[in-house]
């Protein structure tokens, strides 16, 4: 071909409308990036559209309309029908992120553990139930009386801890607040010591410990097992394992809720609804129920993810059931239905303890409402409804001076509540402030000194109490979970960081951090004393936190 034929063939190529497609793109992501849009995931799953949309356009011009040469075509379709094929072939989708981001591997990585490693003293137990069910013991109507809470009621995990203890969900009183540790702020002149760190079963259940066992669920293979390891070697001390499986490619698989230590005995619920009661000891089965099937509910979309509540002799779940069985008490000897109560479904949130107006009473953040209940009977004390189109998955915060805070993600926001009990009128809640300045989509919020601190769609956030209004904004960690300790925030971030934060309302400060995971962190950490438990759905760690006095 000639130089001349060369340059009027390009000259020929229809470029207008490629430029044309490109520059409408650009502008569009603009527009969508500079917009005060609810969320951050709304965000990005329109920038995600416009950029599909663009491609197809330009590939639909490629092809049809841009008068390139023949030859070019075919080469080029077959290129791009070699490469999606050697996409697909080398990669896999491994779920998304907490703003919905697909997340690709290598599809020849190992996705996850299916069996249990050996300890010194040979394989862990597994014990696999298939349908029967341990007989009680006794009936309901034979079973022990119920004494009915005081009004400064805690639950039952809050009664017989020592200083290391981190039985339940959130802690010791289920607030994600740690007391009287004093740990080093500043990590690179004394870092964190690791103890171990392993391969893990999939699932987003954080650890639960008491002495020298630290309790978690997994999923490894067929088996939903609750998993007991030595708190300082990772060593398997026990197992027990259900052969039931949620699976999710969006989620993730396996379990998701937290075990309750109370005494001698570990209740977990999986993911799929199985209620067990363990002993501590050994793992063995006591009692088992399938709080689904003995409710009338469903498996949520995302899986059952309340961690069981242990109040006196009452183990609490929330079984999203219908004809009265949406909050539902089993006795924690034998598994009796002791009471149950409402009609709603089920979210992501755990049911725990507050005394309002002078009354104890268990609340639950279920999907469109807040409801309290009593703690002897589960009979409704209050309700009140919640803006739908998110999943309600943040604990709500009771408060001070009878007030109730609650947060979802999804362009909800957060609202606080004042709780009253009228003489003859009943409970009254009224809407004190409401603000979509934080959004808590999967983390819980601590209140500190008359503030809130949460992450708004993954950015930390300082609120003040009194009004609602943001006093800092700053630090982009994902959507990862966070404890207190006095005033300090341990933050696990999304990305398997450990970041160490001052509550502060004043400014915001970043101390310290750490690489203490890798990938995808959903789980919340667990701290025992100075003893860090962190976990993904692929591995797990144990760090030895500086305290202050070493810094000395």
């Amino acid at each position: 071909m000639s130089l001349n034929s060369s340059l009027k063939s390009v000259s020929s190529i229809r470029w207008w409308p490629a430029i044309s497609i490109v520059a409408l793109a650009v502008a569009a992501v603009a527009y969508i990036s500079f917009s005060d849009l609810p969320s951050r995931q709304e965000q990005i799953q329109r920038t995600g559209v416009t950029l599909i949309t663009a491609i197809l356009f330009l590939l639909i011009w490629f092809f049809a309309f841009s008068r390139l040469p023949k030859k070019i075509r075919l080469i080029s379709f077959g290129a791009f029908i070699v490469l999606l094929g050697l996409g697909s072939t080398l990669f896999r989708l491994r779920g998304v992120s907490g703003d919905v981001l697909p997340l690709l591997e290598w599809r020849f990585a190992r996705n996850t553990v299916e069996a249990l490693p050996q300890n010194s003293s040979g394989p862990a137990e597994t014990i696999s139930i298939k349908a029967p069910e341990t007989p009680a013991l006794f009936s309901a109507e034979e079973a022990p009386p119920i004494t009915s809470p005081s009004v400064n009621v805690k639950p039952a995990t809050s009664s017989h801890l020592n200083t290391r203890d981190y039985p339940q969900f959130l802690g010791p009183d289920r607030d994600a607040k740690v007391h009287g540790l004093k740990l080093s702020r500043d990590w690179s002149k004394h870092p964190p010591k690791l103890l171990w760190r392993q391969s893990i079963g999939a699932g987003w259940s954080a650890f639960a410990v008491a002495g020298n066992l630290a309790i978690t669920q997994e999923q490894r293979g067929p088996q939903e097992m609750v998993v007991a390891y030595d708190l300082k070697t990772g060593q398997v001390k026990w197992s027990h394992g259900d052969s039931v499986k949620y699976e999710s490619p969006i989620a993730g698989d396996g379990p998701r809720a937290t075990p309750t230590i109370v005494k001698n005995r570990v209740y977990t619920l999986g993911a799929t609804g199985m209620l067990n009661g363990l002993d501590l000891k050994t793992g063995k089965r006591m009692w088992s129920k399938n709080i689904i099937e003995d409710n009338e509910g469903r498996i949520n979309e995302w899986g059952n993810s309340g961690s069981p509540l242990l109040l006196d002799s009452l183990v609490i779940v929330n079984a999203g059931g219908q004809n009265g069985k949406s909050l539902v008490a089993y006795h924690k000897d034998t598994g009796a239905r002791i009471w149950s109560g409402g009609n709603n479904r089920a979210a992501y949130s755990s049911p725990f303890v507050a005394a309002l107006a002078g009354v104890p009473q268990i609340l639950i953040f279920n999907q469109n409402n807040v409801v309290s209940h009593d703690p002897a009977s589960g009979k409704i004390f209050w309700e009140q409804a919640w803006p739908g189109g998110s999943e309600c998955v943040a604990q709500p915060v009771p408060l001070p001076h009878d007030r109730v805070f609650v947060s979802s993600g999804y362009g909800i926001g957060c609202k606080l509540f004042q709780i009253q009990r009228g003489d003859s009128a009943g409970w009254q809640v009224a809407l004190i402030w409401e603000t979509n300045r934080l959004k808590a989509k999967f983390t819980n919020v601590i209140h500190r000194d008359g503030y809130i601190y949460g992450l708004d769609d993954g950015i930390l956030v300082c609120l003040d109490l009194a009004n609602g209004e943001r006093k800092w904004k700053a630090g982009r960690y994902g959507h990862g979970q966070m404890i207190s300790i006095d005033d300090l925030l341990l933050i696990q971030a999304e990305s398997g960081d450990v970041v160490l934060v001052e509550a502060n309302p004043e400014s915001y400060k970043e101390l310290s951090r750490f690489a203490a995971l890798s990938g995808k962190t959903w789980n919340n950490p667990a701290l025992a004393g100075n003893y860090l438990l962190v976990r993904n759905d692929r591995e797990a760690a144990c760090y030895e936190l500086p305290l202050e006095l070493a810094a000395r």
